[in-house]
């Protein structure tokens, strides 16, 4: 039975999720900071966040090839050791899937690690919710309209530092987890003319006049834009496909690095990858997933090459808004469902690990009978890349970053 929630679905069109947040600048979208922070040690530490939205099916994307279930539940899509699109071996019980060689290449470098089974504390299968929920750092959806990454700005120290140069957001409408008090600038493939300078001054003048805080909000705009200049961003409007495409996840991810790893750049970005919502033909070793995997996987060698001098120090978090069903449906896809995977990849993370409590696909340990049961949170995985990036303490972390969660401990070791 395919158990795709139409009238769900329809609610992840941009023109919904606009609805979290108002977009549109004249350069980049800016909100102005009421106060400002900076960063804690020695360390000069990059952390971007990268959002799949849609749902990314983990059991395809690192699929468990010694669970002796696997291969009987995913008929049609199922991924082998052998032949001329095999898998990609990890650790000789997880797989990842053909289609992410540079993934692979710095998994074996100690560059990447990966968490396997895992999801927030949501636990229905609403896309909206969940994005919700992954994004607020919220125990459910609805509770707040700030993100955790804008909250986790403003708790760094005062000063001059991190926090003053301000988290970064890639895409037309800023993403929740963002959003917030703290100094929100914005950057977008372009895709569209840009506003002329005589406009712009107009404007400039207008707001100055009339609206300090849009004076302001413009002016970090126009900086925000200089910064893209300076970076060898023109701003004239790119080709390609379109942010789910492989080109378009490049071209974002290009940008991206050219801001944060600018010296007066941004340390903190978040961006999103449409486009993983496989309910019908998902494929396997090739097909519509393996095309949303290779534009990803294009991305991290992106971020890779464009963050090259500061890659010692750069993290990479990748994460989705929960998993996909273990069973293939009656269109050689997979629904909505609870655990999946998450990577972390950069030259600060302690990787070549799997890091997975597995809990089995045989019926009995799937949860609810259909999902891969999620036995690690990934409020715990942020936590404990941000506490050794930025060195926020646990209480911090528990009550204003991710409010609520005095009990879930932050996972260690994940910084090299």
């Amino acid at each position: 039975m395919d158990l795709h929630d139409d009238d769900d679905c329809e609610r992840m069109t941009p023109s919904r999720r606009a609805v979290l947040g108002a977009a549109g600048a004249l350069f980049a979208w800016s909100f102005v900071p009421k106060l400002a922070y900076a960063a804690p040690g020695s360390r000069d530490p990059r952390f971007l966040v990268v959002v799949l939205r849609g749902a990314l099916d983990g059991l395809s994307a690192v699929p468990p090839l010694g669970d002796p279930a696997y291969q009987s539940l995913r008929e049609g899509i199922a991924l082998s050791k052998d032949g001329p699109d095999a898998a990609l071996p990890l650790d000789g019980f997880f797989y990842l899937h053909p289609a992410m060689p540079n993934l692979a290449r710095l998994y074996r470098n100690g560059q990447a690690a990966i968490v396997h089974a895992a999801a927030t504390g949501y636990r229905e299968r609403s896309h909206f919710d969940g994005q919700d929920v992954l994004e607020s750092g919220q125990p459910g959806p609805g509770y707040t309209a700030t993100g955790w990454l804008n909250r986790l700005l403003a708790s760094l120290p005062a000063g001059e530092g991190i926090a003053r140069k301000g988290v970064l957001g890639v895409g037309v409408v800023p993403p929740l987890v963002v959003r917030g008090e703290a100094p929100v600038l914005g950057w977008a493939p372009p895709r569209m003319a840009r506003a002329g300078a005589d406009l712009t001054m107009r404007l400039a003048d207008l707001y100055g006049q009339r609206d300090p805080r849009l004076a302001a909000a413009l002016q970090q705009a126009i900086e925000t834009e200089g910064l893209a200049q300076r970076r060898g961003m023109d701003g004239k409007p790119a080709g390609g496909g379109g942010p789910d495409s492989v080109d378009g996840m490049r071209r974002i991810a290009e940008g991206a690095a050219g801001l944060v790893g600018a010296d007066d750049g941004p340390r903190i970005a978040a961006l999103a990858f449409e486009g993983w919502d496989t309910h019908a033909n998902e494929g396997g070793a090739k097909g519509v997933l393996a095309t949303r995997l290779s534009g990803l996987d294009g991305a991290l060698a992106t971020f890779e090459q464009g963050l090259a001098p500061v890659w010692k120090d750069t993290v990479v978090m990748v994460v989705t808004e929960f998993g996909r069903t273990a069973a293939v449906n009656g269109t050689t896809g997979t629904d909505h469902g609870t655990g999946t995977v998450a990577f972390l990849v950069g030259g600060a993370v302690k990787g070549g690990r799997m890091i997975a409590d597995w809990p089995g696909l045989r019926p009995e340990q799937l949860y609810q009978n259909r999902d891969l049961k999620p036995t690690t949170d990934i409020r715990a995985v942020a936590k404990g890349v941000v506490a050794d990036l930025f060195g926020l303490s646990g209480p911090v972390l528990a009550e204003k970053v991710f409010p609520g969660t005095g009990e879930l401990k932050p996972m260690q070791g994940l910084v090299a």
